[in-house]
C-alpha cells in the first residue's frame, strides 16, 4: 500500500535500537520540498535519540525506491532564488545523514533516479534488489546531478559519476552499481533483502554505540566542507532550471 498524500509521507519506527525511516510519494516516491525538509530533520532528530543505534531509510510499494525530486516543483520554479531553494532540499537531506552520529542502511528496492542515488550514496551501507537500477538523466533537461555528485563520487569515484552524468540517457542496472560500490550487496528478491537489512541493522545496533559513531566519523572524514559545497552547488542548479533550454525540455514534459 503506498501514500495518496500529495506532500508524501513519511514514518519512523523504533524497535531494538533500530530506527526505521520509511517515504512514500504517489508520483514514484518521489520528493516535494516538504518531505524534504522532513526527512531532514527526521536525520538530526534520531542522530541525537540514545534509544537508536542505527537507522534503516527505506520506501514505500515494491516499485521505484525514488524518482528524485519532485517534478511538479521543478517545473513551477520561476526565478533563482526559487531555484536555489528548491536544489537545496537533497543538499540538506545528505548532509543531514553525512553528520547524522548513527550508521544508515539503505534497502532499495527498485529503480532510483537522480536525487535517489544521491540518498543510496549518502547511506553509510546500501543493499539492493536485482530491480534497483540507477539513472542520472539530469543533463538530458538541461541541468547537472550538481548536488548529489559529491555524494556519487565518494562512493563510486569519479570515473562512475562521470559515465553515469555523461549517459545520461542510460539506465545502469544493479550489478554494475554493486560493482562500482554503490551497493554493498544485491539480492532477488525484496524478501531476501529485507532478510539481510533485519541481519545487519540488528548486529550493527547490538555493536558498542561510541564505537559506531566513532566509525561513522572515520567514514566521512574530510566532507565538513559539504555544508557549503552542495548549498552553492544548488545555487548553479537554480541558474541552469531557468534557462531556456531546460525550459523547454521540460515542457515536452507537461502533462
Amino acid at each position: 500500500m503506498t501514500t495518496t498524500r500529495e506532500n508524501g509521507s513519511l514514518y519512523t519506527s523504533i524497535q531494538n535500537k533500530i530506527a526505521t525511516i520509511e517515504f512514500g510519494h504517489p508520483a514514484s516516491n518521489s520528493f516535494p520540498s516538504e518531505l524534504l525538509e522532513r526527512l531532514q530533520k527526521e536525520f538530526h532528530k534520531l542522530s541525537e535519540n540514545d534509544d537508536v543505534n542505527v537507522i534503516v531509510l527505506k520506501s514505500e510499494g515494491e516499485k521505484a525506491f525514488c524518482a528524485g525530486a519532485s517534478f511538479d516543483e521543478l517545473v513551477a520554479i520561476e526565478n533563482l532564488d526559487q531555484g536555489k531553494q528548491f536544489f537545496s532540499g537533497f543538499a540538506n537531506v545528505i548532509n543531514a545523514m553525512r553528520k547524522c552520529k548513527k550508521l544508515i542502511i539503505g534497502r532499495v528496492q527498485g529503480k532510483t533516479v537522480g536525487g535517489g542515488v544521491g540518498l543510496a550514496a549518502a547511506c553509510d551501507y546500501t543493499m539492493a534488489t536485482e530491480a534497483a537500477s540507477i539513472k542520472l538523466s539530469e543533463l538530458t533537461i538541461g541541468i547537472g546531478p550538481f548536488v548529489i555528485a559529491p555524494a556519487v563520487e565518494r562512493k563510486m569515484g569519479l570515473s562512475a559519476l562521470s559515465e553515469l552524468s555523461l549517459a545520461a540517457h542510460e539506465w545502469k542496472n544493479a550489478y554494475w552499481a554493486q560493482e562500482k560500490g554503490l551497493y554493498a550487496k544485491v539480492f532477488d528478491s525484496i524478501s531476501d533483502l529485507d532478510k539481510e537489512v533485519e541481519v545487519l541493522s540488528e548486529k550493527l545496533a547490538s555493536y558498542n554505540s561510541q564505537a559506531t559513531q566513532e566509525m561513522k566519523r572515520v567514514l566521512w572524514e574530510n566532507t565538513a566542507h559539504w555544508d557549503k559545497l552542495l548549498i552553492d552547488r544548488a545555487a548553479v542548479s537554480g541558474e541552469l532550471v531557468l534557462s531556456e533550454f531546460t525550459k523547454n525540455a521540460l515542457s515536452k514534459f507537461k502533462k
